[in-house]
């Protein structure tokens, strides 16, 4: 829902896992949605993370380490129709067993 007076770009849509409601990791997720061609790709990767950077200090708590390794970012963008969204739940839906 947005608010009253204001339509979101639709830049960034991404997902968080929840390793204990599911072993589903976010990789597993990419790859399903790579086997139906629907494009997707990690979160961004923490600078504390990436070699270059390995050693430096690195100021913070855990949350990013956190989002990193439980997030994926999915499709998303104003050109995007109902179709695409459709698809790209149903494939998601696909990979984790009803309750």
């Amino acid at each position: 829902m947005e608010p009253v007076g204001s339509r979101s770009n639709q830049w960034l849509t991404t997902v968080l896992l929840n390793p204990a409601a599911s072993d589903v990791t976010p990789e597993q997720l990419r790859l399903h949605l790579e086997t139906r061609n629907i494009e997707s790709r990690p979160l961004w990767k923490p600078l504390h993370l990436q070699p270059l950077f390995q050693g430096a200090p690195m100021y913070g708590g855990a949350v990013c380490t956190d989002l990193f390794t439980r997030g994926l970012c999915l499709p998303s963008g104003t050109a995007m129709t109902e179709q695409d969204l459709e698809r790209v739940a149903e494939a998601i839906i696909e990979l984790f067993p009803t309750a």
